[in-house]
This record gives structure tokens, sequence and C-alpha cells, in this order.
């Protein structure tokens, strides 16, 4: 990377990667899940990453780029923790909170990426990718406020 071009490009690589790697992973999560309203929300997140992943192809095109994904070891390593807790959680009311704060950890990710690359965006000049990017972010945090929502609600208390 020599210029602040690259490093968008390669962000939005990694990100993309991370989004299909996600609609990969979460089909296993919320077979892991009992909790309705929790499998409810994993639901409808994996369909807005599909719509997201969308999204990303229209942004590559936007910047007159190949939409392409580089390997993300931060997203398969937070992968990797879901699926740990998943196998070792004996208690369902253990499993269920521990799998939330596994799912905000990767909302907090994907909040940090599209925060920093909507701005990288902006100060490039790629006005149409920064108003998709932005959609994304208010997407991811409001999955996030979900989670907090549920753990608060409902999982933290059982």
């Amino acid at each position: 990377m020599k210029t602040l071009a690259d490093a968008f490009t390669q962000t939005l690589q990694d990100v993309y990667y991370a989004e299909h790697a996600l609609t990969k992973a979460l089909p296993k999560v919320i077979s892991a899940v009992s909790q309705p309203d929790l499998k409810k929300a994993l639901q409808a997140h994996l369909d807005e990453t599909k719509e997201q992943i969308t999204l990303l192809d229209d942004v590559f095109s936007s910047i007159d780029q190949e939409a392409a994904g580089e390997k993300c070891e931060a997203i398969d390593g937070l992968i990797k923790e879901t699926e740990s807790v998943m196998d070792e959680a004996t208690g369902k009311a253990a499993k269920h909170a521990a799998i939330v704060g596994c799912c905000q950890a990767i909302e907090h990710y994907e909040i940090a990426r599209y925060g920093t690359l909507r701005e990288w965006a902006k100060a490039l000049g790629h006005a149409e990718a920064h108003e998709m990017l932005s959609q994304i972010l208010d997407q991811e945090k409001a999955a996030n406020h979900k989670l907090t929502h549920l753990a608060v609600t409902a999982i933290n208390e059982a």
C-alpha cells in the first residue's frame, strides 16, 4: 500500500471476504441457537448480509474495480471463536449469551471497518461509494443494537 486509494481498495476487499465468510458461518450459528428471538434476529442479519454483498458489488463498480475478496484473518478468527463457543458451551442460557457476545464482536469489527471505509471514500471523492458504505454502516449499527437489546431484555436474564 502506498496511497489512501490502495488502503481503501485493500480494506474493501477485506470486508467483501468477511461478508462472504459470514454468509457461510451464520447458518451454523442459527442452527446452534434455540431462543426464538435470537434465531429470528440472526436469520434477518444473514438476509441483510447477502444484501450487503450486493451493495459492496456496487461499491466496487462505482470505483471502477472488480469485486474481489482478500483473506481476512480477523473475521476468520472471530468466526473460529464463535464456532468454539458453539462446540464447548453446554448450558443453553450460557451458550446463547456467549453466542450473542461473539456476534457483537463481529458487529463491532464490521462497524469499525465500514466507518473507516466510509470516511476514506469521502476523502477520495467517491460520493456514491460513501453513500452505500454509510448504508451498510447503519445496518451494522442497527444489528448490534438489536443484539444488545436481546441480551438485556431476554438472553442475559435467562
